[in-house]
């Protein structure tokens, strides 16, 4: 378990940002994952002077870069988002999101699986709950949820309608661009001034990207914790659906597609990481934490699953 000295944040609770400014995020933007979406590989910006897609991707940057000031100069989407803060502490593989600062009434609780592959002698098998202070000491848990697809919908409509399907899938790109930069640039806001665990951080859009700063906002769905359904105890404790109109599909998908959603935590040792193949013994304890049936934990989770379910009952 390791060990540090919390923050605690600037206020408790939940706060919105309502109508951010699409002109702030355009420096947050990761542009690599930009060029993959139209099947262009390499990195941004050594992708423009590559030898074989340098050309095609010239021409679609400037095509993006003149439909982002457009879209941004008419505010054709509308950007909002979420943050909030609660006391916490670990309990088990468990976080515990306590009431207040008395610690006595549990208002939420956040699930983690842990690591159960073989991953040779000294090495830490991780669960996102090993970066949370035991009881005894006061840490906290962060979560956010962002969108920049407010009006995308009706933008790509309006694209197709004219028969410009190149224009409407540019829109649906650049939206998704700027849900990340939003992820990333309340991020940062939340490192510097609203948790402040990191006031003095100097880093350049560069080394965001990277991910060069202290702290990880891992989500529900990822690797750290592929389990989907965590997504709506975050958006409850948020009240995200009111406060943002961002919203979650019967399998858990964010709807506007342009929108982000996922934990703040602050541990300096705080890494990414993947769960990995998991064993059933870790289902059948995951199942009875989250008051599930065991089938139900096997269907949320049958992408990790370290065993064929069928099999396993037939034996």
């Amino acid at each position: 378990k390791l060990a540090f000295a919390p923050v605690k944040p600037s206020f408790l609770g939940v706060r919105s940002f309502d109508n951010f400014p699409l002109a702030e995020l355009v420096p947050f933007i990761d542009w690599t994952p930009f060029f993959a979406s139209w099947d262009l590989v390499g990195r941004y910006p050594a992708i423009l002077e590559d030898e074989i897609v340098g050309e095609a991707a010239r021409s679609l940057y400037k095509d993006a870069r003149a439909m982002l000031d457009q879209l941004v100069a008419e505010k054709w989407v509308r950007a909002s988002g979420v943050v909030g803060f609660w006391p916490a502490n670990r309990d088990g593989d468990d976080v515990v999101l306590w009431q207040d600062e008395a610690r006595a009434q549990e208002r939420a609780r956040l699930y983690t699986l842990r690591q159960q592959m073989d991953k040779g002698e000294g090495k830490t098998s991780f669960a996102l709950s090993d970066f949370i202070a035991p009881n005894g000491v006061a840490d906290y848990v962060g979560a956010f949820a962002v969108t920049a697809g407010l009006g995308e919908e009706d933008v790509a409509i309006r694209f197709k309608r004219a028969n410009d399907d190149y224009s409407a899938i540019m829109a649906q790109a650049l939206c998704d661009r700027l849900a990340e930069a939003f992820a990333e640039a309340l991020h940062a806001k939340v490192r510097r001034e609203l948790w402040g665990y990191a006031k003095d951080e100097a880093l350049g859009a560069d080394d965001l990207i990277a991910e060069k700063y202290k702290g990880i906002r891992p989500a529900p769905g990822y690797p750290a914790q592929p389990d989907h359904t965590e997504k709506t105890t975050i958006f409850d404790l948020l009240e995200a659906r009111e406060r943002t109109g961002i919203d979650l599909t019967e399998s858990l998908a964010m709807t506007p597609p342009s929108s982000v959603s996922g934990l703040y935590l602050a541990h300096p040792q705080a890494e990414y990481f993947g769960v990995g193949k998991i064993d059933r013994d870790q289902v059948a304890d995951y199942a009875r934490r989250k008051g599930w049936d065991i089938a139900t934990a096997e269907r949320w989770l049958s992408p990790i699953l370290a065993y064929d379910p069928g099999i396993a009952k037939a034996g």
